[in-house]
């Protein structure tokens, strides 16, 4: 199951989102919000987030404005990798080289049809290990001595 939420910069494109995992056969849980009346990211990203965190959904997608609120929030929590993303390329590497289990998307500056492109690559993606997984270590050594 995927956990999506956003903010109210990221209402519209999360909305066509969910259209796209309904056809893909998805399963995906909403997080919020719900309209696009004024809000703050941290209340839905927060919802995702620990979805992802406590194993209730296997991968997060956040949208906001940019989506470097979003990722901001989601690497507060250790054992989240999010990055915003922008791209089909980045995507494909955020997944195989930092196996990211949440991505966030820049709600304001792409259009559906780059946000499909974006979220097939990441979700048909697989995190390559090797020299990945070793820096995947350093960074839970690092998390361990710095998120008490």
């Amino acid at each position: 199951m995927i956990a999506i939420g956003s903010d109210h910069g990221g209402y519209k494109l999360k909305e066509e989102v969910k259209k796209y995992l309904e056809e893909a056969g998805i399963e995906y849980q909403d997080f919020g919000t719900d309209s696009e009346e004024r809000t703050d990211y941290p209340i839905y990203g927060k919802k995702v987030v620990e979805a992802v965190q406590s194993k209730q959904a296997e991968k997060g997608i956040l949208i906001c404005g940019t989506g470097f609120g979003m990722t901001i929030l989601a690497n507060k929590y250790k054992g989240i990798r999010c990055a915003s993303c922008w791209n089909e390329e980045v995507a494909k590497l955020l997944k195989g080289h930092n196996d990211a289990n949440i991505i966030a998307l820049p709600g304001r500056f792409i259009n559906v049809s780059q946000a499909v492109v974006i979220l097939r690559a990441w979700l048909g993606s697989e995190f390559m290990e090797g020299r990945h997984t070793e820096r995947l270590q350093m960074i839970e050594e690092i998390e361990k001595e710095n998120m008490k």
